[in-house]
């Protein structure tokens, strides 16, 4: 971060100074256990933990600084600040450190494919642009203040994933953002126990408009019927497969575990595109990424460049070549109706195949459904064997069926064995299916 005083930041979140000398700020940290140099440390008070609890330990490790609003500090000489609220103080920290850059800032947020898009952005641009980016999926109220913050003094563009699952919490995110461009990969099913309906989900995704820039851009799914009802007082760029896509992709080739092809036609012309991950719905991120690209000057040679650079991060369609000419899927970071969707798409595209699925959670009255859904979609895409774990799960009607992880492991070994096999393994986050991932992999 851009270098701060300790009397400057008491003045950006309207605290109240407590001893010690001025320091210089370069770090910021929530983490007593990772304090860099010339650290502010900040405490945060979670369900289960009080920040406030570790002041002395981040202080004993270095930090030069550190808020608080609930336990007096008592180890000198370091200057602490009083707050009413860390986490405000962060969100202000960050709105001031946002501010001080006059550059491109990209908001990313949507149902799905959140991840996928911001990363995919961040390899065009990277083409020129010194890019600073969500790390992984970094997207919180806790993650996008400590993104901002990170951002280098020598950034020239940034790409900030926004997520939620509440009314209001893309508002909080993006008054800390304040993008020149705002991103919306789609609208799911994901967060529909919370926000009601897929019209409660736009509205909650469409927050993200008020604190777009003035002079700002909005680039949208244009396949995506309810993105397409948005009436906006800005520019509206939409790319998808549709004519009237400023940005369109055509004459897909799908290469399976090796990739997509396809054509992609902008204003600037067209150019044929391989994207190095499976899913023709990669073809949606790679359309939007070049969208942005031109906004910010690239060429379409330098967005073919970047595509084709693109790397997925976490546990997101990685894919690790097994023993027995096998490969593993890796796709377990996460799970929606439309992401699990697509993922068996991918598989169904091999000979040999094992599906390892379990419980999608967010999804409210629709949950039973949506997994008989997927069960009733992996069978006609003649999904060779569907392996269910979780409660939720039992409506997938897999050929096999476990109650959790532990009792599920000591099986997998033996129904993936086949030679040849091509192994997807997905559920949501919560299931802890990266166990699973790693000990196909031989990581364990």
């Amino acid at each position: 971060m851009k270098r701060v005083t300790t009397r400057e930041i008491t003045q950006i979140v309207g605290g109240q100074p407590w001893g010690g000398v001025e320091a210089v700020v370069e770090n910021v940290s929530t983490d007593s256990r990772a304090i860099p140099e010339n650290c502010l440390f900040i405490p945060l008070v979670g369900e289960h933990s009080d920040g406030h609890d570790y002041i002395n330990k981040a202080m004993k490790a270095g930090a030069v600084a550190a808020l608080f609003s609930r336990t007096p500090p008592v180890f000198w000489p370091q200057t602490y600040i009083e707050v009413k609220d860390t986490l405000l103080a962060l969100k202000d920290l960050a709105k001031w450190h946002r501010d001080q850059f006059d550059i491109p800032v990209t908001a990313v947020t949507g149902s799905a494919g959140k991840t996928t898009t911001k990363e995919m952005i961040a390899a065009v641009l990277g083409r020129r642009l010194r890019t600073h980016r969500t790390a992984g999926n970094y997207n919180n109220h806790i993650g996008v203040p400590l993104t901002l913050l990170a951002m280098p003094e020598d950034a020239q563009a940034a790409v900030i994933e926004a997520g939620m699952d509440h009314f209001g919490e893309i508002r909080y995110l993006g008054e800390m953002i304040r993008p020149t461009t705002a991103i919306i990969t789609n609208i799911g099913d994901s967060h529909i126990d919370n926000l009601g309906s897929r019209e409660g989900i736009l509205q909650a995704k469409s927050e993200i408009f008020e604190s777009l820039q003035p002079g700002g851009t909005v680039i949208l799914n244009g396949d995506d019927p309810l993105l397409r009802t948005l009436t906006l007082p800005f520019p509206i760029v939409y790319c998808g497969s549709g004519a009237d896509c400023a940005y369109r992709f055509s004459e897909v080739e799908d290469r399976n575990i090796a990739g997509v092809d396809c054509t992609l036609t902008t204003p600037q012309g067209s150019c044929r595109l391989h994207i190095p991950a499976p899913g023709v719905h990669m073809a949606y991120a790679a359309a939007i990424a070049a969208a942005v690209g031109e906004q910010q000057g690239l060429t379409l040679e330098e967005i073919a460049q970047g595509v084709a650079a693109y790397a997925p991060t976490g546990r997101r369609m990685r894919t690790v070549a097994l023993s027995g000419n096998r490969t593993l899927l890796d796709d377990c970071y996460n799970a929606t109706p439309q992401s699990l969707a697509a993922a068996l798409e991918i598989l169904s595209k091999s000979e040999k195949t094992v599906a390892v699925l379990g419980d999608m959670f967010g999804l409210g009255d629709f949950t039973a459904q949506a997994h008989r859904e997927a069960g009733a979609l992996a069978r006609r895409l003649g999904i060779g064997t569907i392996i269910a774990i979780g409660e939720r799960a039992r409506d997938l009607s897999g050929d096999h069926w476990f109650a959790t992880v532990e009792e599920a492991l000591p099986r997998l070994a033996a129904l993936t064995a086949e030679e040849g096999t091509v192994i997807l393994v997905k559920a949501s986050h919560a299931m802890g299916f990266e166990r699973i991932s790693a000990a196909l992999a031989g990581e364990t």
